[in-house]
């Protein structure tokens, strides 16, 4: 009788482990800053594309991955969601002002920078209260890839805070409208 029970325990102790062995392992809390620039970013699905911010000179092109891709209107998105960003600055004519192509839409002259914001659990726990963005975190780079070491992410929360409701997300509404 005891062998039949020891034997169901380490049958039991066995098949835990293994349905262990097939967990996705936990994800290593990260900061600002800490955020890889994924080098596949251009293949995912497109969040936005063509932000036209003629009052900055800049377009914006906003891609998000698989998991992000899964968010449904009025609810928040998933956890494992990364955005990245691409901040292109416009052609300008001599006079400095934007051009625009045949369509009326800005013209892209160079990438300038590149944001990444990620959401996974426990992220950014180390960020003072009153920016905290969820489990959102945020790193930049510059147009070459490089990392940006003096990047402000206080700024980046400080803008995301009012979107409260939305996740955290800019353009959230804009993004649920397009995919309708």
């Amino acid at each position: 009788m005891q062998k039949k029970i020891l034997g169901a325990v380490v049958a039991g102790l066995i098949i835990a482990g293994c349905s262990q062995m097939n967990a996705p392992p936990p994800v290593a809390a990260l900061a600002d800053g800490q955020l890889p620039l994924p080098a596949d970013y251009r293949t995912w699905p497109t969040f936005l594309s063509a932000v036209q911010r003629e009052d900055i000179k800049q377009i914006r092109d906003i891609y998000m991955n698989a998991q992000a891709k899964k968010a449904v209107p009025g609810n928040d998105f998933p956890q494992g969601s990364t955005f990245v960003m691409e901040n292109w600055s416009v052609r300008l004519d001599d006079a400095g002002k934007p051009i625009k192509g045949a369509d009326g839409k800005l013209v892209k002259d160079k990438l300038a920078a590149v944001f990444v914001m990620g959401k996974n659990p426990g992220w950014g726990a180390g960020v003072p209260e009153a920016q905290k963005n969820g489990d959102w975190i945020y790193s930049a780079f510059k147009g070459t890839g490089e990392l940006n070491g003096e990047a402000k992410y206080d700024t980046c929360r400080t803008c995301h805070t009012p979107f409260k409701d939305k996740d955290y997300v800019f353009r959230y509404d804009e993004h649920f409208a397009a995919v309708k």
